[in-house]
């Protein structure tokens, strides 16, 4: 769009250009006080759309953030527009959940104004992000490092909010507050370059300025090249996922002999990874540990990735489990941790034992009751069926060749201080049923 055009005409051609609403909409706008949003709020108000305002108070700047509130609150009255304000324990929720101050505020208002739109009935969130956040963004991506996706900036849409600013510069912005006598906040902590988003809006881009003026239009441009490209990248490795990767539960799977065969392989990883948090700096180790032993962990923030024998294996984190389940005589079903039925009748001559891994066939006259169901850990031994001699059970996982992940995840069905049954692998020999058994428990998973 052309500067001459005004911010109000570059405003409704960029709604109207990428669909952003109908004309009709009901649309909530996040206005915190400041210039960006305050010009938004002006913007939308000379529209058809019938909006409401929605402030957050992160109660991060003392007098200061309860000022910003009452200068929303307002303008909400003059403009006799419908208005919402929250006020959040932003640094204790930061506290527990272990993220940052700026994380933990964009968690909370994205949770608060989706609750507004979906109870209050409206179409759309509106944010005043503009051209300059963009640039903002992805110079912050790249520092820390980043992929493809790191480069495309800031959606204009994504589900239902909208960014009808992006197309409008900071100064486009100033210019016209100016040109309109707009009132606006000034938020103290803009100016700390402790924050790096400032450093790289004072420092940084104005070092860019002097080598070239046009720096954050011709930038932009770039980004939006980068985007179409993306797009194409972005069908191509969807195409490689749906050959290599599994979706099992909670587990994923990646083919390792045909991720070993791809070109460009490190970049084809780090796109399948991307939605387990593992970062860039360890996907070359990852590709090493394709050619070495399985076992191999490697451990992302919210992840695990095993190297098993013909699979990279994707599991959540789980903390360790010391939990006990009880399970009394009188016991008929079983649903947490695992579902289990329980079933007894009496012992017959020629009974066909079942010869499925998930059925249980027990002399219910040697158990001790409660019976006891939880992990296996080091140490445990068992007497597996058709043996005589003790068996560790690690050795036993190591013969049924299980992966660390089907270790873990391995429950025990126990009596007294005795193992019964290795759920879904093997009886306890001491437990099989005889000529001498009169009733049998059967125990079936599923």
């Amino acid at each position: 769009m052309e500067k001459a055009k005004g911010l109000w005409l570059s405003f409704t051609d960029f709604i109207s250009r990428n669909q952003l609403l109908t004309g009709t909409d009901n649309v909530l706008l996040a206005v915190s006080g400041g210039i960006d949003s305050m010009v938004l709020a002006n913007l939308f108000l000379k529209t058809d759309n019938t909006i409401g305002i929605a402030h957050c108070n992160f109660q991060l700047r003392g007098t200061e953030s309860d000022n910003d509130e009452k200068f929303v609150r307002e303008f909400a009255k003059n403009s006799n527009t419908l208005f919402y304000a929250k006020s959040f324990d932003t640094e204790k929720y930061a506290e527990e959940k272990k993220v940052s101050i700026q994380m933990a505020a964009r968690d909370l208002r994205y949770e608060w104004f989706e609750k507004i739109r979906v109870t209050e009935g409206f179409d759309y969130i509106a944010l005043a992000h503009n051209k300059n956040d963009i640039l903002e963004t992805v110079l912050l991506n790249i520092a820390r490092g980043t992929g493809l996706k790191g480069m495309t900036g800031i959606k204009k849409k994504s589900g239902y909010i909208i960014r009808p600013l992006l197309s409008a510069t900071r100064n486009e912005i100033v210019q016209y507050a100016d040109d309109n006598d707009l009132s606006y906040r000034e938020d103290s902590s803009n100016v700390k370059i402790k924050y790096k988003r400032n450093m790289i809006r004072h420092q940084i881009i104005p070092e860019f300025e002097e080598l070239n003026p046009d720096f954050i239009d011709s930038f932009s441009q770039t980004i939006n090249q980068i985007e179409e490209a993306y797009e194409i990248f972005e069908n191509m490795v969807k195409k490689k996922k749906e050959q290599m990767v599994t979706e099992i539960g909670d587990k994923t799977l990646i083919d390792i002999y045909k991720l070993r065969n791809l070109s460009n392989k490190t970049t084809y990883l780090y796109e399948f990874l991307r939605p387990y948090h593992f970062p860039s700096q360890v996907i070359p180790d990852i590709i090493e540990s394709l050619e070495g032993i399985s076992g191999k962990q490697f451990l992302s923030s919210t992840h695990r990735l095993i190297k098993d024998r013909n699979h990279l294996i994707i599991t959540p984190q789980k903390k360790d489990s010391t939990e006990k389940y009880y399970i009394d005589e009188e016991t008929k079903k079983l649903t947490q941790p695992i579902r289990l039925l329980f079933r007894k009748f009496t012992s017959k001559p020629n009974l066909k034992i079942p010869h499925s891994p998930d059925i249980a066939w027990i002399d219910a006259s040697i158990l001790e009751y409660p019976l006891i169901l939880r992990k296996w850990k080091t140490g445990d031994y068992f007497y597996p069926l058709g043996m005589q001699d003790p068996k560790k059970l690690s050795d036993f996982f190591i013969d049924e060749k299980l992966s660390l992940i089907e270790k873990e995840s391995s429950w025990i069905l126990t009596s007294g201080d005795k193992i019964v049954w290795v759920l879904g692998k093997r009886i306890d020999d001491r437990f099989r049923i005889g000529k001498q058994t009169s009733e049998i428990l059967e125990i079936k998973m599923g």
